[in-house]
């Protein structure tokens, strides 16, 4: 499937992974939001905390913060932070 090899592709670069880890925090960002969030506002965020996921999924987020570079340790940082 082409969109797996423009991922394959995108993930030998740095600027790929920043962006990534940004996905990731404001992934991190709405499950904080979710603790102070009225019930009425639960499902939106619940909706883009699945569509987050969703996109670290596809790129493999795990695998990806693996990789040995100095965007994988902010990433694993930042990780560790939130």
């Amino acid at each position: 499937m082409q969109i797996q090899d423009d991922i394959k592709a995108l993930q030998q670069y740095d600027f790929f992974a920043r962006f990534i880890n940004l996905i990731h925090q404001f992934r991190e960002e709405c499950i904080e939001e979710m603790h102070k969030a009225p019930s009425d506002e639960l499902q939106q965020l619940s909706g883009r905390i699945i569509s987050y996921d969703q996109i670290l999924q596809m790129v493999d987020f795990d695998k990806l913060r693996q990789i040995p570079s100095r965007i994988s340790q902010q990433i694993v940082y930042t990780t560790v932070k939130i």
